[in-house]
């Protein structure tokens, strides 16, 4: 049903100074009035109203106009912040110096990206091996004005020759492949479009295989469900439409399906999802005649992915029977379960394995700490790979012929700072360290642990200048994600430099639903056991309270996509909790998030409304467009999300915006902020990603009364 008047837009008192005065007026903003439809939707006999379903119609002119009356009443209310422009200027400073990535040798070349500081996209470098000359091999900033368009994934044949790249619009998970001559830098072929959650994995010169869904023919094809994935190989100088489909389909229905050609070129590895978490294993040994897909194990909610081969032995990262995973060898003449021996056993911290030069790099998580050693490819310890100091390392991998590898090193004050291993001895030498206006001595980190609402000892990192008071009064960030088995490792934020130099706290804590202590950690956190996630999260915020280091009057709660639904939830169950909250891009409507592009495979962390009367009632409880109460005051919120966004759809934030903006009293503001020609994340322009985190630091020092330093000069 499409109302006939949706909106009655009225002026807004702007807030031009930080005085009580001011905030007290602040209470006098006008939302856009969104109207509401008699739309009922009944599970095991109860029914559940869903007034704002049209805005769910991601194509209508009345969402658009929505969108557009929200987004007027945001930025205005942002720009009336006095100190919103310092905190822009100064992270475009800090914004504004050169970052370079850790070389790859492809071919004649090595490529590197480098970006020269506030350029919206990183550009693509290549130099001749043994010759110092360097040259643009690809720029991304060309492909649109605004940096909206971005280079998505690369992959070059084994001789270099050929390069396949994917871009993508306004942050969309569709895609468009294109290959291009190394040498000449043309384009050799036609383009090929409707790509999604997929690389490019070549198969010698001849062409390469890909993965998508049939696009939408209904509807849009931002927001259309996705169910079946197809994988696809495609010969280079043939039309799309002729691809051959290799695995998937309706004969073999899978939500996700990758498929990549091992490092000897012999076998395609498939992998076959329902799901977000678990996989079935198959293997199609390329030099045999008959090329037979042949399947390795049954268990599709157990994770294998294949680390390597030789000739007929093949070795595989798993966590069958092993909640920390572990590392086992099999053959290709009968790779199934039973015959897997181990070569690097389960211990009691998460591993993640790499290989390069003929080794195999074991990373462990150590209470949410990187841990490396350096294996044989027999499973045989080489030695513990010394690191720079505690925090997070990745990217040891490299091809197997080489005898060196480049890896990352960063932490909450080391910013990321790439280091070359010689794998034969061992050592570690400075290769790139970036020139940032930030003293780490300045700051310390420390790591605690907090006790949960049922006991469970969760870690916390606490990050803050040295010295500063705790007096109750400290503006403090907690950020955190709890799900689909990611883990929330130490890492370097140049925007979060803003946050602390002017004397706040960041705060993140490991809470369950992520995957710093394994599988069971992850599902101590989903399904029916969700709200320990929630229940982590509110007891990180009521240790920093109970220990001063800040208080709910100072406290800003925040987290993306899943991280998202965990801020819509606390703030629902605790709106005294914070004083600020930030869902971004979130999972906010539990009961409807399995209709939209690939969200049926959230399933496995969430369960859905249809799966039992039990599970409908477990969601509907926490499910926070459905937890707003009327006559609550709720934090000061800034929902954030984009109009490209077809990973979570912007409707769940438009639907809980609205929500709360019908139910909350009080003076705290309840804004949207919607971004345009954006998606879930990857590949914003630096230019948006600079104005999103101003605006977020804006308004939660404003809304705590709170004038931060480099402002002060300014009054």
């Amino acid at each position: 049903m499409k109302p006939n008047l949706l909106f009655i837009i009225a002026a807004f008192l702007i807030v031009v100074s930080c005085s009580p005065s001011d905030k007290e007026e602040s209470s006098n903003l006008i939302y856009p009035s969104t109207f509401k439809v008699d739309t009922i939707d009944t599970y095991f006999g109860t029914d559940v109203p869903d007034p704002y379903r049209w805005l769910e119609d991601d194509n209508s002119e009345e969402t658009a106009q929505w969108v557009s009356e929200q987004n007027k009443v945001t930025h205005g209310y942002l720009a009336h912040i006095p100190f919103r422009e310092n905190i822009k200027e100064r992270l475009e400073k800090l914004y504004d110096y050169e970052r370079v990535s850790a070389p790859t040798k492809n071919g004649d070349y090595e490529y590197f990206y480098k970006n020269d500081g506030l350029q919206n996209q990183s550009v693509l470098y290549r130099k001749k091996i043994g010759d110092d000359s360097v040259e643009v091999f690809l720029d991304p900033n060309k492909f649109s004005e605004d940096g909206t368009i971005s280079l998505a994934s690369r992959s070059f044949t084994d001789d270099g020759k050929l390069f396949g790249y994917m871009i993508s619009v306004g942050g969309s998970d569709w895609r468009k492949a294109l290959v291009m001559n190394t040498e000449t830098k043309e384009i050799v072929e036609d383009t090929l479009h409707n790509i999604k959650f997929s690389g490019i994995s070549w198969r010698g010169n001849e062409g390469f295989y890909y993965s998508s869904y049939d696009k939408p023919k209904e509807g849009s094809v931002l927001s259309a469900k996705t169910q079946i994935h197809k994988l696809y190989y495609h010969k280079l100088g043939t039309s799309q439409s002729d691809d051959q489909l290799i695995f998937g389909g309706e004969k073999q229905p899978y939500r996700y399906i990758g498929g990549y050609v091992t490092e000897d070129n012999r076998y395609l590895v498939i992998s076959a999802s329902k799901s977000t978490s678990g996989n079935v294993l198959f293997i199609q040994d390329l030099t045999n005649e008959d090329q037979s897909i042949v399947q390795v194990d049954n268990d599709i909610s157990t994770e294998e992915h294949v680390l390597f081969t030789e000739e007929d032995r093949i070795v595989i990262e798993t966590n069958l029977e092993a909640p920390n995973k572990r590392v086992v060898e099999t053959t290709i003449q009968n790779p199934i379960t039973e015959t897997w021996k181990d070569l690097i056993s389960e211990t009691d911290n998460v591993l993640n394995t790499s290989t390069g030069g003929g080794y195999i790099f074991a990373r462990y998580l150590e209470d949410a700490k990187t841990v490396i050693k350096q294996y044989d490819t027999k499973g045989m310890l080489v030695r513990d790979v010394e690191l720079p100091a505690i925090g997070t390392a990745y990217g040891f991998g490299s091809k197997v012929d080489e005898k060196e590898l480049y890896y990352t090193f960063t932490s909450f004050t080391y910013p990321n700072t790439i280091f070359k291993y010689e794998m034969e001895t061992g050592e570690s030498s400075l290769y790139e360290k970036p020139d940032i206006d930030f003293n780490p001595d300045d700051y310390v980190t420390k790591q605690i642990f907090y006790e949960s609402k049922d006991g469970t000892k969760v870690p916390m990192f606490i990050v803050h200048k040295k010295g500063i008071e705790l007096n109750g009064k400290t503006p403090t960030y907690l950020y955190a994600y709890g799900g689909f088995n990611i883990s929330l490792r130490p890492s370097f934020s140049i925007s979060r430099i803003v946050w602390l130099e002017n004397g706040g706290v960041y705060a993140q804590p490991n809470i369950r639903g992520g995957g710093e202590y394994g599988e069971e950690w992850h599902k101590a956190g989903t399904k029916m056991q969700k709200q320990n996630v929630f229940d982590d999260f509110i007891a990180a915020g009521e240790y920093l309270i109970s220990n001063n280091y800040t208080s709910s009057d100072y406290l800003a709660i925040a987290g993306g996509s899943n991280g998202g639904l965990l801020v819509g939830a606390t703030m629902t169950q605790r709106p005294d909790l914070a004083k600020v909250a930030f869902p971004a891009v979130g999972v906010m409507d539990m009961l409807r998030y399995h209709q939209f592009t690939a969200g049926a495979g959230w399933a496995y962390d969430y369960g859905t409304a249809e799966d039992s009367k039990e599970m409908f009632t477990y969601l509907k409880g926490y499910s926070p467009v459905h937890n707003l109460k009327p006559d609550v005051e709720y934090p000061a919120t800034m929902v954030t999300t984009a109009d490209h966004d077809d990973r979570v759809v912007p409707a769940h934030s438009f639907k809980f915006a609205a929500t709360l903006q019908e139910n909350h009293v009080g003076n705290n503001p309840v804004l949207i902020r919607i971004e345009t020609d954006a998606g879930h994340g990857a590949g914003t322009p630096i230019s948006k990603t600079i104005e999103q985190q101003a605006d977020r630091y804006a308004f939660a020092w404003y809304n705590m009364d709170v004038v931060p330093e480099m402002a002060k000069k300014e009054f």
